[in-house]
């Protein structure tokens, strides 16, 4: 069912957004599941654009470690986890209302192992347990000829969560799987592996097994990306960054491996992406 009060408005400090190389975003908006539906969705966001003609902007993510429900007016996608950077063409005219779904998701939309989805995207219509086309059509008939209007945005909210509370319950390995990431993305001292099977109380092959199928990536590349997220936030503060100081903050054992890593997962060293303009 849909929520029986307006969707509450968000605006966290995303970290995950690089933006464009000139420190340019879209509006996006953003709102809260449900209380209801906290176990499936993170969050709902819906970026609008108007540029001008012949302008073209490459939007930068380093995504969570979870599936995405997206729908625009011209595709529906449902979106596996990306080990590299997400990168989004956009030009002209446009809006895509989106659903970043909680880890527990993924199997469930993936009709398997989300290893299947890592790196890829498939129509909305091949997603399991979910009438693609269904959602899709609603999604365009709410948004209508007015992406900007927050009445409509709300709708469209509304439209995601009668759709999505369609795979209710989640399973108690959902839970587990959405505790472990919630752990690591919320405690900085989360450095290795064997801490995470120590909190948990799992073996470490369990525990790959376990994210492998349920989140499509490793325990490691957890640990990763929430290091690479915060290295992306600390490396757009207004002063200068000292790097090695980052380095070591972030528990990398040198300068070196933080920018190999970072450059990995970017295509930037730290030192490129600082000097990039601030957002605007």
């Amino acid at each position: 069912m849909p929520p029986e009060l307006p969707p509450r408005r968000i605006d966290p400090v995303e970290r995950a957004h690089l933006r464009d190389a000139a420190g340019f975003s879209p509006p996006i908006h953003r709102y809260a599941p449900s209380p209801g539906l906290s176990d499936l969705v993170r969050r709902y966001w819906m970026p609008v654009w108007s540029l001008e003609p012949g302008v073209v902007t490459h939007q930068r993510v380093l995504q969570y470690p979870v599936c995405l429900i997206v729908v625009a007016d011209s595709y529906a996608r449902l979106v596996g986890p990306q080990r590299g950077l997400s990168v989004q063409e956009l030009r002209g005219r446009g809006w895509a209302m989106g659903a970043m779904l909680q880890p527990a998701a993924g199997e469930r939309l993936a009709g398997g192992p989300v290893q299947t989805l890592t790196d890829r995207f498939v129509p909305l219509d091949a997603a399991a347990a979910l009438d693609g086309p269904a959602l899709e059509h609603d999604v365009r008939a709410a948004v209508g000829d007015e992406p900007d209007d927050r009445d409509r945005q709300a709708a469209v909210v509304g439209v995601f969560e009668e759709h999505l509370s369609r795979l209710l319950p989640v399973d108690d390995e959902g839970l587990l799987v959405n505790a472990v990431v919630e752990h690591v993305e919320g405690d900085p001292e989360v450095q290795r592996v064997s801490q995470l099977c120590e909190k948990f109380a799992l073996g470490e092959r369990t525990l790959q097994r376990l994210t492998a199928r349920r989140i499509g990536l490793s325990p490691k590349w957890l640990i990763q990306r929430r290091r690479l997220h915060e290295a992306a936030e600390r490396l757009r503060s207004p002063e200068p960054p000292d790097l090695s100081r980052v380095a070591v903050d972030l528990g990398y054992s040198d300068q070196s491996h933080f920018a190999r890593d970072f450059r990995t997962a970017t295509g930037l060293t730290p030192g490129q992406y600082a000097a990039e303009p601030r957002p605007r």
